[in-house]
């Protein structure tokens, strides 16, 4: 344990020693900041719209959008109960479907509004969007960290170590998911700032239906739990452009097709989604927060599965990644 832990951050201070690595953290700052300031400038153009006189007055405005989220959940609801009267339903589906109108009828019951998105409390619960920026960039680590000892020629000497090979690209695999972790906490942090600065408190409140009654949600607690969630998809992707890395010894190659699968997958899930193996593609289970958003394209599947279909396919990954390195062969 302490070799590897010595290798880990042996690792780690290599990772650091580059210049590249630093340009990573300031893309991650700059594009964090970039998209807050954004979508401030998009909740700035909305409000001056909707404030644009003319014979109604604001208030009346104000009074139009009270009953909006009114509307909007009562179509909502009608539609939850008429997919509820189908038959067919996975007991997984009509689990999901009744907490919905549950929750939707206690808004409605009690006037609870919804909380806007463009408020504070919105941009809290949900900060899934810095995952994008965090995997791109980690893939570039994750591709490289293995291949490039091949491309630089330094392969020979790190093999020949008196270190069993497996606690090598261990070590190699914590340090890409150590600096994911790095960057998604630094992304948060000046999300949530920018988020207290940039926008003002708003009413609304998050509902939840718990099995028995419909409950309250803290939207630090769902904060942590869309980030927690969308790490998913870097954990997922990261560990394939590593093991193609690993493989092929290309960081192009494993770049490329890590993002083939990130930007792509979506896309092949929705024209397979009538087939059963639909349910078994990775592509299907890359994005874990759709499980909170309700923008998954394949019936009758639960979190629970995606976690296990997701935990084959990183075994099949890395049971690839530690088989070649291992037996490959030093003077290659």
């Amino acid at each position: 344990m302490a070799k590897l832990l010595n290798l880990i951050q042996n690792e780690w201070m290599k990772l650091w020693n580059k210049k590249g690595t630093w340009v990573m953290v300031g893309l991650m700052i700059i594009f964090t900041s970039g998209m807050l300031f954004l979508m401030k400038w998009i909740d700035t153009q909305r409000n001056n719209w909707e404030a644009q006189p003319g014979d109604a007055s604001i208030s009346v405005q104000v009074d139009v959008d009270d009953s909006g989220w009114k509307e909007s959940a009562e179509s909502d609801l009608a539609y939850t109960q008429a997919r509820l009267s189908e038959e067919g339903l996975s007991k997984v589906e009509r689990k999901e479907l009744e907490g919905n109108a549950k929750v939707l009828e206690y808004r409605l019951a009690n006037s609870i509004e919804p909380i806007d998105e463009f408020s504070r409390e919105g941009l809290i619960k949900n900060p899934s969007s810095i995952s994008g920026t965090v995997l791109l960039l980690t893939v570039i680590v994750a591709a490289g960290i293995v291949a490039s000892e091949f491309s630089q020629g330094t392969i020979k000497m790190l093999l020949t170590r008196p270190v069993k090979r497996w606690k090598i690209l261990t070590s190699k695999f914590i340090t890409v998911n150590l600096f994911s972790i790095f960057l998604i906490l630094v992304g948060y942090v000046l999300y949530i700032a920018l988020s207290m600065i940039l926008f003002k408190s708003g009413a609304g409140q998050e509902l939840a239906w718990n099995g028995k009654e419909v409950v309250e949600v803290s939207v630090w607690g769902k904060s942590l739990y869309m980030l927690l969630l969308s790490f998913g998809s870097v954990f997922i992707t990261a560990s394939f452009a590593f093991a193609v890395g690993s493989v092929f010894r290309s960081s192009s190659l494993a770049i490329g097709l890590s993002l083939f699968i990130y930007f792509t997958g979506s896309t092949i899930t929705m024209m397979l989604s009538k087939y059963e193996v639909a349910k078994y593609l990775l592509f299907t289970h890359m994005d874990l927060t759709v499980y909170e958003t309700g923008m998954h394209f394949i019936p009758g599947i639960s979190l629970t599965f995606s976690l296990a279909v997701v935990a084959v396919y990183i075994v099949v990954f890395l049971a690839i990644s530690y088989t070649t390195f291992i037996k490959r062969d030093v003077t290659a």
